[in-house]
């Protein structure tokens, strides 16, 4: 079985508005983490390429870009996963976001499932020497903060 994080939060709208706030607008509620940085450049601009095969890409203040990872599913108000990786993955390194959006009353459930932690070695840079159970802890707080910042950002 694989180390993974699941958390869920409720934002107010509709699943479809709340699918296209989390993929087109992801650079602007986006929550970077001092300990899973995309790299040492920080996490620049987050942007998601639409439809099955699009890339996350973030692009630096220098204007370089990074591929964080390809889109496997694209299903726009219901199903989102892509592949995760920081700078400083090896090519065989990768771990899986998987985003679903539930309608919930007025409001939609979004919950975030990111697996395969344990294919990042304890001693990888990305992991900081943590613990596995340290790293899953962390990586939660992380998404719990961005979800957080989405959540604000529709209510505006």
């Amino acid at each position: 079985m694989t180390s993974k994080v699941f958390l869920a939060l409720r934002v107010p709208a509709d699943p479809k508005r709340a699918f296209e706030v989390f993929t087109q607008e992801i650079g602007s509620w986006w929550q970077p983490s001092g300990l899973f940085s995309v790299s040492d450049a920080g996490d620049g601009r987050p942007a998601f390429e639409p439809g099955m095969g699009g890339r996350l890409i973030t692009t630096f203040e220098d204007g370089s870009e990074f591929e964080i990872g390809r889109i496997s599913v694209w299903e726009p108000g219901k199903r989102l996963v892509f592949a995760w990786r920081q700078a400083n993955f090896s090519a065989e390194q990768s771990t899986e976001v998987e985003v679903c959006f539930e309608r919930v009353g007025a409001e939609t459930r979004i919950s975030i499932e990111h697996r395969a932690w344990d294919t990042i070695p304890r001693r990888h840079a990305a992991r900081h020497g943590f613990p596995e159970h340290a790293t899953l802890q962390r990586a939660a707080d992380w998404w719990r903060s961005s979800l957080h910042a989405l959540k604000e950002w529709i209510a505006r």
